[in-house]
């Protein structure tokens, strides 16, 4: 795992400035840092070294020296590919994955990606054609973004590298700001700052002659297959397992990640690492240190868990939303960096259990599909008429399933996490909001209009929620921490697995992920199998109705620098309901509050207290949040 960031013009000065791009990234790969530098360009590179450690540096080059690649992620099939090549005539130096790659595009150019098994983002350049081609996995679990002006081109794996770079114009992307509150992400391929792109998972780009081309290499796709209960349940246990496997591949320690569900216990049960990790916090509604102790005793396997105090977490969340790049309202970002800061201690890599829910069925919001079969039936027309009776009424429980069951699911669902509705922004924004969410999913929607409601909302979580959160957050929060994350579940052939699944095989009126647990239930020794992940919950509901939490909301909001982008009297109303425990409002303050303290963070300048040991050497950040090496050293 690690930092990668490159940019091509024909600026005289590039090995000051790529150096400070690659340290702004230094918590990315603490252990070396390369760069390769020409009249064209300028590849900086900062490593985790993972796999052959001593002779994996990068940038690497191709034996004749015309192909140059920084990397970063985990090819887990390089060994298969690596024979393939070998039998074609290719000699390999080293034993690594980087290496795979080189001759890999060597000898399938633009189809190199397709043939990948893994989590990457890399770019490779070739000199004597003067391209840059640059690829995205399958699922987005690695970051790549982009950014033009003028006769500059950069790319990096964080958005905050190209703060240093001369060329790069920050301003801010005012009208992503609506999107951002009703996802509760940028759910766009541009974000928030202006201009800078996203690489879409499944993506490659090619960049030559000062123009950008992007192609999709991969697409989602849903065949459902009428396959015997027991059979697709042994295939699932054993596409599983081989991906485990692959993803266990390391030169370094493996752990793992360990809340109370079925997934991230699924995962440890097969690997049986010698270490896993699980935070939580002092209510104990909100901790699966219990749960993962059981398990853990059962497979006789060591848990090192920690609990976070209310004071902690809150002082955290600046930090936090400068390694986001951009704003999240999802609170357990936070959860997971904290136990990444605990798993550094000990390991290199952690395994996780994300994507499970995505790809075999795990949300609720998919069981209305069979729960609500009889009202279902009711006609639409008339489900839509009692949709626009409820809606103008307060709300209450059950209020909002009729709101949503009165709506076609085009125009309703955008994820399993939507915050405002459209009609609540225009109370709460002051900036123009022309980008409706329609808009953005259309595309989704009409690529599975002919499938089930519950495979449209999958799409739409895989695409969305998945890719632009659920990943998003474990990759930034491990690199923070200088930490790798596998995600055995997110693997393309799981997915072709997940995929196939017809309807009663993901849901069902007492469960969701039905295969995926049955198949869980043969290698988990206790009934964790059974159990709803929580996803280290996190008890902001709570807190937000204290003083000290709510006073520092408070206050955040009435800063005068917010009244450009919200209305603060309308804002202010909903933290004081939810302090009065009239409404369940934190969700819709939090996403304020965090955009807030985001926009101190990268268009205020606020001052970000990060410090890393790099080799027996100190960074932090100054106001500007330049990267400062002082010349300090631990004992």
């Amino acid at each position: 795992m690690c930092g990668i960031v490159g940019f091509l013009n024909e600026e005289k000065n590039k090995p000051i400035i790529i150096k400070r791009m690659t340290d702004r990234i230094i918590h990315r790969g603490p252990d070396e840092e390369g760069y390769y530098i020409d009249e064209n360009i300028a590849l900086g590179h900062r490593r985790l070294a993972i796999i052959d450690i001593d002779n994996g540096k990068q940038p690497m080059f191709s034996k004749d020296n015309n192909l140059v690649v920084v990397f970063n992620g985990e090819i887990y099939n390089y060994r298969e590919l690596k024979k393939e090549l070998e039998k074609l005539g290719y000699k390999f130096r080293t034993n690594s994955d980087t290496e795979v790659l080189l001759y890999g595009y060597e000898e399938w150019k633009e189809e190199l990606p397709k043939k990948l098994r893994g989590m990457f983002a890399f770019s490779i350049w070739d000199k004597k054609n003067k391209n840059l081609f640059c690829a995205r996995d399958h699922f987005g679990i690695k970051p790549f973004y982009y950014y033009q002006r003028d006769k500059t081109f950069m790319f990096a794996s964080e958005i905050k590298a190209f703060l240093e770079h001369p060329d790069f114009e920050k301003i801010l992307n005012k009208d992503l700001i609506g999107p951002y509150l009703s996802f509760s992400f940028t759910p766009t391929n541009e974000t928030l700052f202006k201009g800078v792109y996203v690489l879409e998972p499944g993506t490659s780009l090619n960049f030559k002659d000062n123009k950008i081309t992007v192609k999709k290499y991969y697409e989602l796709d849903f065949k459902e297959k009428n396959d015997d209960y027991k059979q697709i349940v042994d295939k699932i246990e054993e596409v599983i397992d081989d991906s485990v496997k692959h993803h266990m591949i390391s030169d370094v320690e493996v752990g793992a990640f360990l809340s109370s569900g079925v997934d991230s216990s699924y995962i440890v049960s097969l690997a049986r690492p010698n270490k896993t990790y699980t935070i939580g916090y002092e209510l104990n509604k909100y901790s699966e240190i219990e749960y993962a102790k059981a398990l853990t005793k059962e497979l006789s396997i060591e848990n090192i868990s920690t609990k976070i105090t209310k004071e902690e977490y809150m002082k955290t969340v600046s930090k936090i939303l400068y390694y986001m790049d951009e704003p999240s309202c999802d609170p357990s970002a936070i959860s997971l960096y904290f136990v990444s800061k605990e798993a550094v201690k000990d390991v290199k890599v952690v395994m996780s259990g994300e994507g499970a829910d995505e790809f075999f069925g795990g949300y609720n919001t998919y069981r209305e599909e069979v729960d609500l079969k009889l009202y279902n039936k009711i006609p639409f027309k008339i489900r839509h008429i009692l949709a626009n009776i409820f809606g103008k009424l307060p709300e209450f429980r059950g209020r909002n399933l009729i709101v949503r069951r009165g709506m076609s699911l085009e125009e309703e669902y955008i994820g399993v996490n939507k915050i405002y509705s459209e009609k609540e922004r225009k109370k709460i924004i002051n900036c123009k909001d022309t980008i409706k969410n329609q808009d953005i999913t259309k595309s989704i929607f009409d690529k599975f209009k002919s499938n089930n409601n519950i495979i449209k909302m999958q799409a739409i979580d895989i695409r969305y929620w998945l890719t632009k959160d659920i990943l998003l957050k474990a990759d930034k929060m491990t690199m923070a921490n200088s930490i790798e994350s596998r995600i055995p579940f997110v693997d393309k052939e799981v997915f072709k697995i997940a995929s196939s699944l017809p309807l009663e095989y993901k849901i069902s009126k007492t469960n969701t992920k039905v295969a995926l647990r049955e198949a869980a239930k043969k290698s988990i020794p206790n009934e964790a199998y059974k159990k709803k992940k929580l996803g280290f919950p996190v008890p902001l509901r709570e807190w937000m109705r204290e003083d000290d939490v709510y006073n520092e909301i408070k206050n955040t909001i009435n800063q005068e620098f917010v009244k450009e982008f919200f209305n603060q009297k309308y804002v202010l109303k909903l933290l004081e309901e939810h302090k009065k425990n009239k409404k369940d409002n934190y969700k819709k303050v939090w996403a304020i509050y965090s955009f807030i303290k985001w926009y101190e963070v990268f268009f205020l300048n606020k001052r970000i207290e990060v410090k890393r040991k790099v080799k027996n050497r100190a960074y932090t950040l100054d106001n500007s949040n330049r990267v400062i090496l002082k010349k300090c050293y631990y004992k």
